[in-house]
């Protein structure tokens, strides 16, 4: 937000202690008595004999000690030393702090959560009736029984276009002889055949159909629906 007047300053700007010239190159900085250690020459401002030094020309910095280029003498004046700012370490964010609103969107990668332990995905998943599910399509998933009886016949051919698989169940009027073949995109897939008698192998059909496939039943003999039920 914007403030009237100056604006708050962040970092630390600490005049050092004071050095005094010597035969040699090297001075131990100091801050209320403890050893200052700057992170880098650009943040010191030095003045030697009244004229302000250059970083990393005139000067270096190693640890907590100024390095000037040359050997100074007792008759040079190391005018003073001002740290220009602090470098601030982040500490430990508090809990709760980062809000959803904070983080930028895809920010959250595959691979930040490709490692995440088993351990961290705990809990029940809430109960689901399947009803409440979107975008799924399979057999039984917002189906329901349909007795399409009357609106079925032997020898046409009918193509499933709800978009989901359908089940289909197809029981003949019982009848000695009867023959009747279930067709799926016109190739014949299953026979149902009784004896002359009444007798003999099963009678029926009941297929899974997928979506956009075509089904048909062929009347070869006494083949007479009596039920025709699809779960769709």
């Amino acid at each position: 937000m914007p403030y009237i007047g100056k604006s708050p300053t962040s970092g630390g700007f600490h005049k050092l202690g004071n050095l005094t010239a010597s035969a040699t190159a090297t001075y131990a900085l100091t801050l209320g008595g403890a050893a200052y250690y700057p992170e880098t020459a650009n943040q010191l401002l030095v003045s030697l004999n009244g004229v302000i030094q250059a970083p990393q020309d005139s000067f270096t910095v190693s640890g907590s000690n100024l390095v000037f280029d040359s050997a100074l003498t007792s008759s040079d004046s190391i005018d003073f030393v001002v740290a220009l700012g602090d470098v601030l370490g982040v500490g430990s964010v508090t809990d709760g702090a980062i809000t959803t609103t904070k983080l930028g969107n895809g920010a959250v990668t595959d691979a930040k959560i490709a490692a995440m332990a088993a351990s961290k995905l705990t809990g029940a998943l809430p109960a689901i009736d399947g009803s409440a599910l979107t975008g799924i399509s399979g057999i039984g998933v917002g189906q329901t029984w349909t007795n399409v009886t009357s609106s079925r016949a032997t020898g046409t051919t009918y193509t499933n276009s709800t978009g989901s698989p359908i089940f289909v169940s197809v029981s003949p009027t019982p009848s000695g002889g009867l023959i009747g073949t279930f067709n799926i995109n016109g190739s014949a897939v299953a026979v149902a055949q009784n004896t002359p008698s009444g007798g003999g192998g099963g009678s029926g059909f009941t297929f899974i159909i997928p979506n956009n496939d075509t089904y048909s039943v062929t009347n070869n003999a006494n083949f007479n629906v009596a039920y025709w039920w699809e779960l769709r």
